[in-house]
């Protein structure tokens, strides 16, 4: 791994932890207007100084991330298919490497659907990107994208998807925590990122992800509705970065969420009259 390639995994992976907070964002490119994403330049300006990345497309890029932001950017890369298909695994590259290295970006993200009908073209797209990413000094992240079959998300299938990715050559892998979750680590060479995926229940239920996945060996989160989905997406954020980076329990996670949440209220109550 040369010097550019080096360094765009430190700006994400930060010393001393070595671990990544990562802020998705972008679920519009096959889902539309996601609730909480219909303005999306207001959903993510308060996010992206508390975010290690931010993960999104070329298009929300250029049109709501100022160009003075120092946060690291992880661009979605592939596409072409919507949730009105039946089938969300025929995706192709829609965005270059040489376009993401024009953007400066610290990494390119697509999907691979492993044991979906498009299988083939999935993991041919992502050894095409390597190879670019090699040139370029761009590292990729290839997501184990199960599209709506949710019940693949178990060990021995998420272990398969992963360790297939890494030996194409990804850079890092993205995917589901779940029972098991440390045998899906051991079998996978490169760092992996865990999903949020669909919103859970409780903020709760979002810490113990966070903390099961990084005890488990996960190198981070790439989450998105569970962060900006929730009522208070900043102090969501603070309380996860807590566990990813300081190896803060749940129950510590839970108090500095409840502390950022009464610190943010403070203002208003002071502005009320006595």
């Amino acid at each position: 791994m040369d010097w550019g390639m080096r360094n765009r995994m430190g700006r994400m992976f930060r010393a001393p932890s070595g671990n990544s907070v990562m802020l998705a964002v972008d679920h519009g490119y096959f889902m539309g207007p996601t609730r909480k994403l219909e303005n999306i330049r207001a959903t993510v300006a308060p996010l992206l100084p508390h975010a290690d990345v931010v993960g999104l497309t070329r298009g929300v890029l250029r049109a709501c991330v100022p160009p003075e932001s120092t946060t690291p950017i992880l661009l979605r890369v592939s596409g072409g298919v919507t949730v009105l298909q039946e089938d969300l695994s025929d995706e192709a590259i829609t965005t270059s490497m040489h376009d993401a290295a024009r953007l400066n970006v610290s990494a390119v993200a697509l999907s691979v659907f492993v044991g979906a009908p498009h299988e083939h073209q999935s993991l041919v797209n992502l050894s095409k990107l390597v190879d670019d990413g090699e040139d370029a000094g761009i590292p990729v992240m290839a997501i184990t994208a199960v599209g709506k079959e949710l019940e693949k998300r178990d060990a021995r299938y998420l272990a398969l998807a992963c360790r297939v990715s890494a030996e194409i050559g990804a850079h890092i892998v993205k995917t589901y925590y779940c029972d098991g979750f440390s045998k899906v680590v051991e079998g996978c060479p490169v760092p992996i990122v865990v999903a949020g995926g669909p919103k859970l229940d409780s903020d709760r239920a979002v810490l113990e992800l966070a903390h099961g996945a990084v005890a488990a060996g996960a190198r981070g989160l790439d989450m998105g509705r569970n962060i900006w989905q929730s009522e208070h997406p900043v102090p969501m954020l603070k309380a996860l970065r807590a566990i990813v980076h300081d190896k803060a329990t749940v129950r510590d996670g839970l108090d500095i969420l409840e502390g950022e949440k009464a610190r943010g209220a403070r203002p208003l109550a002071a502005a009320s009259p006595a």
